[in-house]
Order: C-alpha cells, then structure tokens, then sequence
C-alpha cells in the first residue's frame, strides 16, 4: 500500500466512516473498528495477519485462527532426512504475530462459514463476525486406494511425519529400497520432491552404500529445473536413484510397503507416498473451489476475492492462479491481499498492477544447492497474473556456494512472516 493509500485509508477510519456507508453486518458488529480474520498460520496466512495490523497502523482488529500452537515449515524440512536439519530448528510460534503486532490468534479450527451473515464457527463454540475473511488453509490431499498415511508416510507437511521418515530411512536394510511417488502437477513445493530424492540420495550414499531411491512421477519429465536434477540423477548419484516417469500411483499396500502403479509393483524397504493435492477442506466443503478441475478457487489476482463469494479471500496453496503453490510467493500474494483488503474497506479499489515472486532453493547434497525465480505480473487483458519471461531464471547446476544462500534466503523468509 503506497503512503497516500495508507493515509487516506487511515484519515477515513479517524472519520468513523458512517454506518450507512459499510455493509448492514459490519456496521452492527463492529462500528469503531473494522475486523478481518484470517484462517490458517502458514507463509500465507501469517504474512497477511502482520501486514494488516502493520500496514493499518494497528487501526484493524486482525484475528488469526490456527489450531497449532507451533507452524513447522515445510522449506529445509527435505534436509531433516539427512540430518542436516533438526526439526526442531523449522519450527516458529505466533507470539511476535501477537505481541508486536497485536494480531489476536486464537487456537481453534474453523468448521463453518457464513458469507451471507459473515461469521465463522469455530470447533471451541466460537462465533466470530468479520468485515473480510481470508482464507489460506494449505492443502488437502486426495485419497489414493490402500494408503493409510500413518504407515505410508507423506511427509509433506513439516512436522512428526519428516521425523518418522528420517527414522524409517535410518533403520532401512542395507541394499534396500526407498521409493517414493511424486502426483501430477500442481502439488505444493518445496518440500521439493526431486530435492528430496536427491537429500536421500546423499544419505544413502555416505551412511548405506549398495542402497537406492526409486522415483516414480507421476508427471511426463522433471518439472522444475530439469538440467540440474537430471545431472544429479544420472551423474552425482548415479547407480543411487531410478527415475521412472509417467508413473502413475494407481494404490498402496500400506503393509506390504507396495506401490502399484501404471508400470507395475514396486516394493520398498521404506515407501514414501506423496498424493496428490487440492485446495483445502474448508475452501472446498464452502463451495470456493470452483476452478474447472474442482480443485483449487479462482480468484480475482488484483484482491484475491473469491469468485465465488464476496468478502472471502483466498490465498497460498488453495488458490488457483495458476503461480506456483510455494512459501515464498504465498508470502507475496499474501501482501498484495493485505494491500487490496485494507484499500477495500477504505472504500478504495485494489492495487491495479501487482506483482508477484518466487523464488526457492533446493538443496541437491549435504553441502550444494541450486536455486529458481520467477515474477508474476497482473495482465489486464486476461486478467490474470502471468509469468515475466525476463524474470524467469535458474543456477547453472549445484554450488556450496548456493548452499551458504539458501539458508540466509529461507531466514529471510522466515524473518519477514514471523518476526
């Protein structure tokens, strides 16, 4: 929000902004102060409730629901598997969200939501009333026939799940198997799959030689920096990792540790299922997911309003722009709904022309890493945020030197949602 906004934004709350100028239920509910709730305390959600209370010169009520009291991040968690990482170290709290910044986080999950009356119920009994809504709940996966998740491990959302794996992979036979599927595109990365084929890898080479990682994709070819994973596939681990694409996942043996698929059965020392993604419960279960596959919400780019009700905003992993469903933009797209929120209850109209970015390193060893970025720009012709080919670009391969770089890149990140 630029400073003549933000004033302007600021002079108009200071005028009390009349109740016949608001909606019927804010102007009931909340006639001092404007609220917004956020569900969800990720890089989006929580990006969004500090930027709000930032950008708002704390003059709107902002209220985080989150059942976790500690979100782990799924960027670095792929080097939990070979111990570069302890969980423990991915791990952030909401108290600066709350004590620096005034954000209200209450510790409860969202069971229903009410776009007509603008509430929400919450599982504690709570009903909340609110001005904007923003969700950005991550995602859910789909099922996949036989996968108890509890044996197959996905670990895919950072926590308990990259801990137990890291002991399955300790505890794997020495010349065993560690297989593990990749879904059809779009999934949320990082965690990376093909970094994390690679961080295995690299276990396995240093700690249990004779081992190997078998690859199974469900997509054509490598998505995302082709060049550096191919290298690393056939070149730094070769005789290590199978990659097998076009594979895919048809159902799991989750006793067995089977994975059956459109080439056949692949059996594991340690399997390692990855399913494939949509937009979270509470986006889908309220009618918000209504892109053409029923998967993921579309969105107005400019606000990121739901298409689909007025006043619900949805950002991160469940939205369906088509930009990438990863940490770092997530982070972005959360400022420019925060922007375009608190413009909007100003009586103003979103930011016309925002642009987005991404960027992600993925570790390829214990010790070298590669990077990709890109930016995305609004394009008032299809409305929609499209790719700045000159923005787009990738490391020439792995360095220790992008190893050094992508903690102070994730730091960063860190830094800019929680602190």
């Amino acid at each position: 929000m630029n400073d003549l906004s933000r004033r302007q934004f600021l002079k108009n709350l200071s005028l009390g902004l009349g109740a016949a100028a608001l909606p019927i239920s804010f102007a009931q509910a909340a006639v001092i102060r404007p609220r917004v709730i956020v569900i969800g305390g990720g890089f989006a959600g929580a990006t969004a409730a500090k930027y709000l209370r930032l950008w708002s010169n704390n003059t709107v009520d902002v209220i985080l629901i989150e059942p976790n009291a500690i979100y782990y991040s799924p960027i670095l968690s792929n080097l939990v598997l070979n111990g570069q990482r302890q969980v423990a170290q991915l791990g952030f709290k909401y108290d600066t969200l709350a004590q620096k910044y005034g954000v209200q986080v209450v510790r409860s999950t969202a069971i229903a939501l009410n776009s007509a009356s603008r509430t929400v119920k919450l599982a504690n009994g709570q009903t909340l009333g609110y001005e904007r809504l923003i969700l950005a709940p991550g995602v859910q996966f789909k099922a996949i026939p036989g996968l108890n998740s509890n044996k197959v491990l996905h670990a895919w959302k950072s926590g308990n799940q990259v801990q137990q794996l890291r002991q399955q992979l300790q505890a794997m036979p020495t010349g065993g198997s560690f297989v593990m599927s990749i879904p059809k595109a779009p999934y949320r990365c990082p965690p990376g799959p093909y970094e994390r084929a690679c961080v295995v890898a690299d276990y396995l080479k240093r700690n249990q030689p004779g081992s190997k990682v078998i690859v199974l994709d469900g997509n054509p070819d490598i998505t995302v920096e082709k060049d550096t994973f191919n290298h690393a596939f056939t070149n730094t681990y070769a005789g290590i990792v199978q990659y097998v694409p076009n594979t895919i996942l048809q159902a799991v043996d989750s006793n067995k540790k089977v994975a059956i698929t459109s080439f056949g059965d692949y059996q594991a020392s340690v399997l390692n299922v990855i399913p494939p993604h949509q937009a979270g419960g509470i986006v889908r279960k309220n009618g918000l997911a209504n892109s053409s596959t029923g998967d993921w919400a579309n969105v107005n780019p400019l606000s990121y309003e739901s298409t689909a009700a007025q006043g619900i905003h949805i950002i991160g992993d469940s939205q369906g722009t088509g930009q990438p469903k990863a940490g770092h933009i997530a982070n972005a797209e959360a400022k420019v709904c925060a922007d375009a929120v608190l413009r909007l209850l100003s009586g103003a109209q979103p930011f016309q022309s925002p642009v987005t970015n991404s960027a992600c390193y993925s570790p390829i060893s214990a010790d070298t890493a590669s990077w990709l970025t890109a930016a995305f720009a609004y394009d008032p012709a299809s409305q929609s945020m499209q790719l700045i080919p000159a923005s787009f670009g990738a490391s020439s391969g792995a360095s220790s030197s992008n190893y050094r770089k992508m903690f102070e890149w994730a730091n960063s990140l860190f830094s800019d949602t929680f602190a």
